[in-house]
């Protein structure tokens, strides 16, 4: 497996409750912070104070090889009650020339809602690259590594991904008996 190749993964979970309901936790940008072993927090940027497509929001990260690090993401595709989805691009230039084109992400994610009998179907996806990140300079170190160090990093994503979507299920369904 190549980062050139942009690998990414995915994982989903049913929640029982309304798309409407899912819908307004997984579009708060700081409430992943609440259930991610990576993101520590996240703030809108530009003067900006809710979701929008070209709207900037900077997540701060912390990784016990990488260390601490802020990202900007911008969002690329809100279709509510739908997709909600964003590239994360390296602003600071940590990994690399300072890049803000999002044509050149460091990752690009996307959370997606289906409804079904007796809830949602909420599944996130990831997809890493092509722009510089962490990843590519741990192979830069050892790029008779890659294999193994990008199937790693999407095993870490994926087990982010899980516990932000269990947060997500939680929250959703504690509103909904709540309601």
């Amino acid at each position: 497996m190549r980062y050139a190749d942009m690998p990414g993964t995915q994982c989903e979970v049913f929640v029982a409750a309304a798309t409407s309901l899912v819908w307004e936790i997984m579009i708060d940008i700081g409430a992943p912070a609440r259930w991610s072993p990576e993101l520590r927090r996240a703030e809108w940027l530009d003067g900006v104070a809710a979701p929008a497509v070209g709207a900037r929001f900077a997540g701060y990260n912390e990784h016990p090889v990488i260390g601490a690090w802020r990202t900007v993401s911008q969002i690329t595709e809100l279709d509510p009650e739908r997709a909600f989805a964003w590239c994360v691009l390296d602003a600071d230039g940590r990994f690399g020339k300072a890049m803000l084109n999002p044509a050149e992400p460091m990752a690009t994610w996307r959370f997606t809602l289906t409804p079904e009998a007796g809830g949602t179907l909420l599944r996130q996806t990831v997809r890493i690259g092509p722009g510089r990140s962490g990843l590519s300079a741990a192979i830069d170190r050892m790029p008779d590594k890659e294999d193994r160090l990008v199937a790693h990093r999407l095993d870490e994503l994926r087990e982010g991904m899980r516990a932000t979507l269990n947060g997500i299920k939680a929250a959703a369904e504690q509103r909904r008996q709540a309601g």
